[in-house]
């Protein structure tokens, strides 16, 4: 079966902050399409000439990079101008799930539930957004992920040295109202109306601190798939996190961020369009409690690539 993907190139590594996670995540997939006879080839974007990947005429690219420059429609445009079908969403899709100040205008536009938040740059009057939205804060860089930069602030004192940590990872800062309660994330698979939830996954880190190293490294944190919930609640967070893919242009796979509150509100936190692949990671999870194999899930994924821009009926000819 597997001979009908041609030739595939895994793109992994990369040159981001979540460099070493993406590396993990294109093994991951890697080996299982292999094991599944796929015709799979491994290129680290972060340290191969992007011309070798041009000049090895592969047929489809399967993206299993995180964070910039990987996940952010730079190299879904690249993709593009050399016309290799890709798995995930397109350019633009990818660039504003990346950003998660623009992620949550859209949401706000399509009355989504997201927390409030403000824009932090270097002037901007930190006692007035500590009024305005209250504490604690988080404090987050917009455009990285694995939760780089990221500070909890509980004391307006705080708040000028979190605006510094997350500035240097990003040029604006995102500072957003803190929703205590449940932490979910849900798999979203496919395109426009043939969009499905995965199973909601429910995250509970030590402490409810789910850094960097609870998500990767240490056995502490605890998933628990599908999350306990009521039925009715199960379907409204799986419909908004459907809606809130949708809405964004998202396609392919992604998955949904959420913090469930003491009252049982869901609120939309971000939106990952390649998410991890790795022993750790959430998506094959909630893959596994909707009977799918992780190798089901790659080749799922692999499916579905594509490039995203046409060109003009007449260019074919030319």
């Amino acid at each position: 079966m597997s001979m009908q993907f041609g030739r595939v190139v895994v793109l992994y590594g990369g040159r981001s902050a979540e460099r070493e996670v993406s590396l993990m995540s294109g093994q991951g997939v890697y080996e299982a399409l292999r094991g599944a006879g796929v015709d799979a080839h491994l290129f680290d974007t972060g340290t191969q000439p992007l011309t070798e990947l041009i000049e090895a005429k592969f047929d489809r690219a399967f993206i299993a990079l995180h964070g910039r420059y990987g996940e952010d429609g730079t190299v879904q445009g690249l993709l593009e101008l050399i016309r290799l079908p890709y798995t995930g969403s397109g350019a633009m899709a990818s660039g504003l799930a990346m950003d998660k100040i623009m992620t949550k205008k859209v949401w706000q536009q399509y009355g989504l539930p997201t927390p409030g938040y403000a824009v932090l740059t270097e002037d901007t009057d930190l006692d007035a957004v500590v009024e305005a939205l209250g504490l604690p804060l988080i404090i987050k860089p917009p455009h990285e992920g694995s939760t780089l930069g990221v500070t909890k602030v509980e004391q307006g004192a705080q708040l000028r040295e979190a605006y510094r940590l997350a500035a240097r990872y990003d040029e604006f800062v995102l500072a957003e109202k803190f929703i205590a309660g449940r932490e979910l994330t849900v798999p979203v698979l496919g395109k426009g109306k043939t969009a499905r939830a995965l199973p909601v996954i429910e995250i509970v880190a030590p402490q409810g601190n789910y850094d960097y190293e609870h998500k990767y490294v240490s056995n502490d944190t605890q998933y628990i798939c599908p999350a306990s919930l009521a039925p009715e609640l199960t379907a409204q967070i799986m419909d908004l996190a459907v809606r809130s893919y949708t809405s964004l242009g998202c396609e392919g796979w992604g998955r949904a961020d959420f913090m469930l509150d003491a009252q049982g509100r869901p609120w939309l936190l971000e939106m990952n369009t390649s998410p991890g692949m790795t022993s750790h990671s959430l998506v094959p999870m909630g893959a596994k409690a909707a009977g799918m194999s992780y190798a089901e899930l790659c080749l799922a994924i692999l499916e579905s690539a594509s490039c995203k821009v046409q060109p003009p009926p007449d260019s074919a000819a030319k």
